[in-house]
């Protein structure tokens, strides 16, 4: 059967050329041949040189999301299996797999889908209408390469839940894809036990991006003071109190975050070293510094504060704030581990707002470590910029000037 050709504009397309995975609309020249959006098509440049294939759908501003260079290759049934086996491969050689993020995406060129593994549970999103028709698929090939390490997969649970499917002329989807189960999993991660809620969770219902980063704040923490904001579900302030942190306070503005990690850590036996605190830590740090408190470890892990370019200089405000008063709060030669895990505040914006942030608090900065999401969420490089390159993750020493 033939394919539907889309033709890019004379000058277009250099994302592409350079290594990514979208065609936006404003690229296309003209689409030549009948399709429906999700269809398969044949990207071509403005002379007819073969860019490989990707899905189309015209609702969107992505209008071609790539699945292959190659123009002959054929996507079916045992070409998912090969990228589902290629993504597994890489996580047996570089993660803990008990539990993380099994597909990525583009970065794992199945664009617009991601799996994660808590334990025996899958959770998949799904927002591009292309992969979302190859969604069983996908979910049955993974369940079968698992299988034959042995693994089991005990249920699966989509939360397709984002705006986003919207703008892909998609309704949202939550709910059981297997089985109904008990959404409240139990994982351990790093040695620390966990409940995730699949179900009513944040994203997929944890962030197992921030695994390796968590564990690396450990050595900072025996017998010190340490401040969590943005707790969440209290990962990082669980990894200071298995560390051996002799108090720690984890912050949060959401209240179910807080409950659940007060759950968390009586899980783990830490209910009588770490304290939760219900707060906005915008108005929190300030109201600390006037108090004269004092931490040996401050963590600063936000969500995102800015999903558009249009939004960046807010979100550097945002930023610069919770550095300064972070930094304003810790003791001489304190520990500071600030990170962005918003995509479009690049690291050389992030890496200057925290400079101005230090020069603001007349601090020095001493850099331990510089990291980025784990390996489980790989950086697919191209071009200029790493596509999926999204967490940046440091870790200063804090020191007064003498």
């Amino acid at each position: 059967m033939n394919q539907a050709i889309v033709r890019l504009k004379k000058g277009e397309g250099r994302a592409l050329k350079a290594g990514g995975a979208w065609i936006y609309d404003n690229e296309i020249d003209r689409i030549e041949g009948s399709c429906e959006n999700g269809d398969m098509v044949t990207v071509e440049d403005f002379d007819g040189y073969p860019l490989g294939q990707g899905f189309i759908n015209t609702h969107s501003k992505i209008t071609v999301r790539m699945m292959t260079r190659k123009k002959d290759a054929i996507v079916d049934d045992f070409f998912i299996e090969m990228r589902v086996r290629d993504a597994w491969e890489y996580r047996k050689a570089t993660v803990d797999t008990a539990s993380c993020r099994l597909i990525f995406g583009e970065a794992d060129f199945l664009p617009g889908i991601v799996v994660d593994k808590f334990s025996d549970i899958l959770v998949v999103e799904s927002l591009a209408l292309g992969i979302d028709r190859w969604k069983p698929v996908i979910l049955e090939k993974l369940q079968q390469v698992l299988a034959e390490d042995g693994i089991r997969i005990r249920g699966i649970y989509e939360r397709s839940d984002a705006k986003v499917r919207e703008q892909e002329g998609m309704p949202r989807a939550k709910g059981f894809l297997s089985a109904p189960f008990d959404p409240r999993v139990e994982i351990v991660e790093n040695g620390v036990r966990y409940i995730v809620n699949v179900e009513d969770g944040q994203k997929t219902g944890f962030f197992l991006d921030q695994k390796y980063n968590r564990l690396a704040i450990r050595r900072l923490c025996p017998g010190k003071r340490v401040l969590d904001c943005f707790t969440h579900t209290g990962s990082f302030a669980l990894n200071a109190a298995a560390a051996g942190a002799s108090h720690v306070l984890a912050v949060d503005s959401s209240e179910t975050g807080i409950t659940q990690a007060r759950e968390n850590a009586a899980l783990n036996g830490f209910s009588d070293r770490v304290e939760f605190c219900c707060a906005d830590v915008f108005e929190l740090l300030p109201s600390l510094e006037t108090k004269g408190e004092k931490f040996d470890v401050v963590i600063l892990d936000p969500p995102a504060f800015t999903k558009s370019r249009s939004s960046i200089k807010n979100a550097v405000k945002g930023y610069h704030e919770i550095n300064i008063r972070g930094m304003k709060i810790l003791t001489d030669g304190g520990y500071l581990a600030t990170c962005s895990c918003s995509h479009f505040m690049d690291p050389e914006l992030f890496a200057k707002t925290i400079r101005e942030a230090a020069s603001g608090a007349h601090k020095r900065l001493r850099q331990v470590e510089y990291r980025t999401q784990a390996a489980d969420h790989p950086i697919l490089w191209s071009g200029k910029e790493q596509a999926s390159y999204y967490l940046k993750f440091y870790i200063f020493q804090v020191c007064e000037e003498k």
